[in-house]
């Protein structure tokens, strides 16, 4: 069974198609979900300052038994941090908690437009690309604007953008944007928060037809809109099932039949609006 593919980012940076989430990955469990998960074939692994498991993460990669080069670890920055000394700190205690030499990928969580320090921070974002500490560096949940002044403003186009993506929420505009600037799109909450997703008929009938579930057809249809995913579970099985999605393809009139439920329904923050600093 083939458990991941590689893309190449903006940088020739190759990473695992398919990343394992641990937002609410509860902290006792998260060391032993890393490995469980490295075991069930992840080579991608994401973390965040604000999921208060950093610790638990740097644990899990340390002990998988796989090198650290073959483990991909992300981690983000957040909101209150913003700005170029809180960024530059940020980051080294993040690297100093999670206890491992360097970080893959370091991204800005939130644009949080209100405080307008997304620029500044990238910036600081960029001195740390150059100290070699992180191989790359990114967003989450930027709109066209915001990634429009870091493109005027800044030096280094982001290699990722990674944003909420599900069969409800696909935003075609921001993909072409980001395809157009080779911005690789990461999609969080691919089944929806909560799992909603899985309760839709039309996304259950056409799973039928695979001899697939509800979960493999949400990624296998972001992985050919050309997304990367990442997939949240605490359970080996579903682990499993969640990165056993490279064996079928969804035909283009099925695509097109999943195209018509994005009805641009959010189920976590908007980043117009979101500038919660807690």
């Amino acid at each position: 069974m083939e458990t991941y593919r590689e893309l190449v980012l903006n940088n020739n940076v190759k990473v695992a198609s398919i990343s394992l989430g641990t937002w609410k990955t509860p902290k006792d469990l998260t060391a032993d979900v890393v490995k469980m998960a490295v075991e069930a074939g992840y080579r991608a692994i994401d973390t965040a300052d604000a999921y208060r498991n950093e610790k638990e993460v740097g644990k899990g990669v340390r002990e998988c038994g796989l090198p650290r080069e073959e483990i991909y670890v992300t981690t983000k920055l957040w909101n209150k941090n913003q700005g170029r000394k809180e960024t530059l700190q940020a980051f080294h205690n993040s690297l100093e908690v999670m206890d491992i030499d360097y970080i893959d990928q370091f991204l800005i969580h939130w644009p949080c437009p209100a405080y307008d320090q997304y620029v500044e921070t990238y910036q600081a974002m960029e001195e740390i690309l150059e100290s070699g500490k992180v191989r790359t560096i990114g967003v989450c949940n930027f709109n066209i604007e915001h990634l429009e002044r870091l493109l005027k403003e800044c030096n280094i186009v982001p290699a990722v953008n990674q944003i909420e993506m599900h069969p409800m929420l696909i935003q075609p505009e921001l993909i072409k944007y980001c395809q157009e600037h080779k911005i690789q799109i990461e999609a969080y909450s691919p089944l929806m928060h909560g799992g909603e997703i899985l309760k839709n008929e039309t996304m259950a009938k056409i799973a039928s037809k695979y001899n697939k579930s509800t979960a493999q057809v949400s990624i296998r249809y972001l992985l050919q809109l050309g997304a990367r995913v990442i997939v949240k579970s605490t359970h080996k099985h579903r682990m499993e099932e969640n990165i056993n999605v490279f064996d079928f393809t969804l035909s283009e009139e099925d695509m097109a039949v999943i195209e018509t439920l994005n009805k641009g329904i959010r189920t976590c923050g908007d980043p117009a609006t979101m500038n919660y600093r807690g």
